[in-house]
């Protein structure tokens, strides 16, 4: 009889047992939260790529811009619009037998053009290639 009216007077004063868990509620704002976190990191990652492909670039044309200002101080009478890939190449610092290339935001392979001092990226048509749209940023050129 005791136990009988504790459980009235549980029920007489608002007194409700619950059971450990979580409920749909919960989890439903935990998957969200997760959701956002994982969104805000695949956009974060996609910039960084980005910037890391431009300062690898720009890695590639300072050393070729230095081999470019070599090259010229042992030949000093020969203008950059001369210069070609293979009077640069034995003066690169890495001791590579052919030029190096950067890789663009598509992907594609971009050359670089030799012929002017500093030197720049050319997409496949030819075309100078600076996504920063900063010629002078340090990101896909030699910068200042």
């Amino acid at each position: 009889m005791y136990k009988h009216m504790i459980r009235h007077s549980d029920k007489y004063f608002g007194v409700r047992h619950r059971q450990s868990g979580l409920t749909l509620i919960e989890m439903t704002v935990v998957i969200l939260v997760l959701l956002t976190l994982a969104g805000i990191s695949f956009f974060a990652m996609s910039g960084y790529r980005e910037w890391q492909r431009g300062s690898e670039a720009s890695r590639v044309l300072r050393m070729v811009y230095h081999a470019q200002r070599t090259y010229l101080a042992e030949h000093p009478i020969e203008s950059p619009s001369a210069l070609t890939a293979e009077k640069i190449i034995p003066y690169l610092s890495n001791g590579s037998s052919a030029l190096p290339t950067a890789q663009a935001l598509d992907d594609s392979v971009l050359e670089v053009n030799v012929t002017v001092c500093p030197p720049i990226l050319l997409d496949d048509n030819g075309n100078d290639y600076d996504p920063s749209g900063d010629t002078n940023d340090g990101l896909w050129d030699v910068g200042g």
